[in-house]
């Protein structure tokens, strides 16, 4: 039986790609799953009826995580319908928009994710885990620059990376773990569509710099392995095409 069976997860922007797949993954291995979305109900009511076809559970709860109210009314319909939380995943992010104000990408990626902790922490219990998803590009954006396109995004999701590993003493007095995941650019997502439009050839020169790409599908499967994997508090754990991010902080 897998780790994940009967546990219930709030995967956050999960209405398409990457935290789509994340919770149609989690759900296939038994976990009742709480599709998150900001505005496209449809798309995510799509995603619970692929999950409930396939014999799982799951839920469609609207919140924009840059609301704190939303953020907690998204937690607290986890708790009311499956009794409890155990998983928290942390995908949802942006900036890119040019409609959402200079401060957006600050707001989602680092003040938001950070309030979402704070919320996750008053229902997850000893034993529950966090799963922080983001890019190598920000990962790594204070020792490798990145497309000036990106660099927003980039900084902001790094600091909401810091502010999380911030609180693992915290973390730790509630036996809750924290795992980052780190991916390069996935084939498929908006941003690598945004960014390879911006830059044409993005694209291409990271499949050459990093080997190959990895697919929504692929990255996904990852995040769901960090949501059991025996390892530290804190852990890195660092997806596909690292190799020349690594090579140039040592450079």
């Amino acid at each position: 039986m897998s780790a994940l069976a009967g546990k219930t997860a709030v995967v956050t922007g999960s209405s398409r790609g990457v935290g789509a797949s994340t919770a149609k993954q989690l759900a296939a291995q038994g976990a009742n799953v709480v599709v998150n979305y900001r505005q496209k109900a449809p798309r995510a009511n799509k995603v619970v009826a692929e999950i409930e076809a396939a014999g799982g559970h799951a839920i469609a709860v609207g919140a924009d995580l840059t609301d704190p109210a939303g953020v907690r009314s998204l937690l607290q319909a986890a708790v009311d319908t499956f009794g409890g939380l155990d998983l928290l995943v942390l995908n949802a992010s942006g900036g890119m928009e040019s409609d959402l104000g200079e401060d957006y990408a600050m707001k989602l990626n680092r003040d938001a994710q950070d309030d979402a902790l704070t919320a996750g922490l008053e229902h997850l219990g000893e034993g529950s885990r966090v799963v922080f998803v983001t890019s190598h590009q920000a990962h790594f954006i204070n020792e490798v620059e990145t497309m000036a396109q990106y660099e927003a995004v980039a900084r902001s999701k790094r600091a909401g990376e810091d502010a999380l590993t911030a609180r693992l003493p915290e973390l730790a007095e509630k036996g809750v773990s924290l795992v980052v995941v780190s991916g390069d650019m996935i084939e498929g997502t908006v941003t690598a569509t945004l960014l390879n439009r911006a830059e044409p050839g993005a694209l291409e020169a990271r499949r050459e710099a990093a080997g190959r790409l990895y697919s929504v599908d692929e990255f996904a499967t990852e995040v769901v392995k960090a949501a059991t994997a025996d390892v530290p508090s804190g852990h890195v754990e660092l997806v596909g095409g690292a190799g020349d991010f690594l090579a140039r902080t040592q450079g």
